[in-house]
């Protein structure tokens, strides 16, 4: 790493980084001398880029496509591939079969009691296609919707494929789910069938999966079918229903270990992912074969570097988007991938590093507020040893340049970038991404992911001043994008689309800096107007946690009558920290000395934790919603609901 500059840069490629790198290699198969070229190109023809990164990316087909791009019908609805057929499972699976990969170790499981397991690829695929056979045993195929309601073990990624194997199309379930928000899917959904397991361990408790979605079926009167992993076995009550449950291992028994995988044409859907909406039911998203994959292998394999001798862990959940972009992006790659059942910080506090270590991780994805969450624990980190590590990926919520640097040195030694990663579930991937080719500033973005056309821009759409605030929008198709709304093509337009007309807005605020870096400061629907000067969460949520006093914050703008908008701050206390007032004054000095006066809160909360999703990212909607007394919406997401009650107290409401 290059020593930093004035200019705030903290990170910068080697020779051998860039020389070594597969964007590198991309560039120069295009004849193109660096990633400006390559973007503005990309935008000018978005149909040779796309064309280009599929043939790079060695994307499998059983039928070549015709046309890669069909804008007849519009910008808000191209048609990818004309005339091709492929299936995610040719592209993650089969094209292993036969090739050194086929025996190299896959998945490596570690569930939070310290049970381990190894399937190489050739047992995974083995375990795949049982299940696919059970399915089809079953009466499922193509079209079939079946519900992924699971905790993290391989099981859960071996069912994710059978259904894209046998033509199905998953749809994933937040293992933190209560009944209702499971009900609303499936039914919206039309799902037929759903995989569960009979339970999980969350900090040492039993939690009862099977139990859960019986609740939901209840009211699920088209779910046929039932399939139950055995995690606790009989730490847990699992009553199964005569006919329609079915134990995973009963059924996959007798089953063959090789069985045919559908050839789906290239835009067949293949996944419904449902994203909470501000308010109302969730939006279901619509991913295809093509989409799917593609977008995953630029964003991971192109843009992030990930190859075969790597080793990836990002902990999440089968029910967010990050879990089916881990199960695509190193199987597709031949790399490997660690499962984790649980949280980072349980049973101990190092729990993240001793996994890094131990397994030797060289490819780690993590959130700002996972790192920020672990800061508090203080030196544990540095008893530690990540010298395999090469890569840190990063999304889920904005950076503060605290947290930024702390990961950088502390677990990255100072060499390793931490690639910034943003988009939605929406989009299959990202928008906005770092990259080796490109330096760093703490939290910044090098700028569009290749082939999405990003832009900052006004309430007009034209572009930004530099240093301002504006909206983060995609001025050319992606094939990552959702095709439609499931069943709401109206909602359709009037979230994406209806604002600018041209331009897809992500409901994101972004910013480009002097130097051409970009930031993304959260969702455009959290800004806050202080006196007529409009102010993302992220830059106030910075200067508090500067402090050193706090681990987390919250920001929010609630009504004044003279500035409009002021400021209510939400703090989680660092530990051995009294949340007096005492502190309140401190933390007011501090953004005040930051931002100026105008900025001085009018409210300064203390909770001992924030409304987060699984994923990690603060909910600042709900926060909103709770202070101020509105209705709060769509809560399904959330892993913490006992945070909303404990803020509704701290609140008074």
């Amino acid at each position: 790493m290059a020593p930093a500059d004035d200019s705030g840069i903290k990170w910068r490629p080697t020779e051998e980084i860039v020389a070594a790198s597969r964007m590198r290699a991309f560039l120069d198969e295009c004849g193109l001398a660096d990633l400006d070229t390559l973007n503005a190109k990309a935008d000018s023809d978005p149909a040779w880029f796309w064309d280009a990164a599929l043939r790079f990316l060695d994307v499998k087909f059983y039928k070549p496509y015709d046309e890669v791009l069909d804008l007849s019908r519009g910008a808000p609805w191209p048609d990818w591939c004309i005339g091709g057929t492929t299936n995610v499972v040719l592209n993650c699976l089969d094209k292993h079969r036969g090739t050194e990969i086929w025996d190299k170790i896959y998945v490596v499981w570690e569930g939070e009691d310290g049970a381990k397991r190894e399937l190489t690829y050739a047992e995974f695929d083995a375990e795949v296609c049982r299940f696919a056979g059970a399915l089809r045993e079953r009466g499922y195929g193509r079209g079939d919707v079946i519900g992924l309601y699971l905790p993290m073990a391989p099981e859960s990624y071996a069912a994710f494929f059978a259904v894209l194997k046998i033509g199905g199309i998953v749809l994933p379930l937040f293992s933190g789910f209560g009944p209702s928000p499971i009900e609303v899917r499936l039914n919206d959904g039309d799902a037929k069938a759903v995989v569960t397991a009979d339970g999980t361990l969350r900090r040492a408790a039993p939690v009862a999966m099977k139990a859960t979605l019986d609740a939901a079926l209840a009211d699920c009167p088209d779910v046929r079918d039932v399939f139950v992993i055995r995690r606790l076995g009989e730490a847990i009550d699992c009553p199964m229903t005569e006919g329609r449950d079915h134990w995973w291992h009963d059924a996959t028994a007798g089953q063959p270990d090789h069985a045919p995988t559908e050839e789906m044409a290239a835009e067949d859907q293949g996944f419904l992912v449902y994203t909470s909406g501000t308010t109302g039911k969730p939006k279901g998203t619509v991913a295809t074969h093509v989409g799917s994959v593609a977008k995953t292998a630029l964003d991971v394999g192109l843009c992030f570097d990930i190859r075969a001798d790597d080793r990836m862990l990002w902990i999440s959940d089968m029910g967010w988007l990050v879990g089916p972009l881990t199960a695509i992006s190193t199987s597709y790659f031949g790399a490997s991938l660690l499962i984790v059942e649980g949280t980072p910080d349980y049973p101990d506090s190092t729990r993240h590093w001793r996994l890094m270590q131990d397994n030797q991780v060289t490819w780690c994805g993590i959130a700002p507020t996972t790192v920020r969450g672990m800061m508090r624990y203080g030196d544990e980190v540095d008893g530690f040893d990540f010298s395999s590590l090469r890569i840190l990926a990063s999304t889920g919520e904005p950076w503060t340049d605290e947290a930024w640097l702390w990961l950088l040195e502390r677990v990255g030694g100072g060499t390793v970038p931490i690639l910034n990663y943003c988009g939605g579930t929406e989009c299959y991937g990202g928008i906005v991404s770092g990259t080796l080719l490109a330096p760093m500033k703490p939290g910044s973005f090098a700028g569009s992911m290749p082939g999405a056309g990003a832009r900052v821009v006004d309430g007009d759409g034209n572009p930004s001043a530099v240093g301002e605030l504006g909206e983060l929008v995609m001025t050319t198709p992606s094939i990552g994008n959702t095709r439609g709304l499931w069943r709401d093509d109206e909602r359709y337009m009037e979230s994406y689309w209806e604002m600018y007309g041209n331009m897809w807005r992500q409901g994101d605020w972004a910013m480009i800096d002097e130097d051409g870096f970009w930031y993304v400061f959260g969702r455009s629907d959290d800004t806050i107007n202080v006196a007529g000067k409009r102010t993302g969460p992220a830059e106030i949520e910075g200067a508090l946690m500067s402090s050193g006093r706090i681990s987390e914050a919250a920001v929010i703008g609630v009504p004044d009558p003279v500035k409009g908008s002021a400021l209510c701050c939400v703090c989680v206390p660092m530990p051995g920290v009294e949340a007096d007032e005492a502190l309140r004054g401190e933390l007011s000095l501090v953004v005040t000395g930051a931002l100026g006066k105008s900025y001085r809160p009018k409210d300064i909360l203390f909770v001992s934790d924030l409304p987060k999703t699984r994923n990690m990212k603060i909910m600042r909607r709900v926060v909103r919603s709770v202070i101020l007394g509105e209705e709060e919406g769509d809560l399904s997401s959330l892993v913490n609901p006992e945070a909303v009650e404990e803020l509704r107290a701290q609140a008074g409401v």
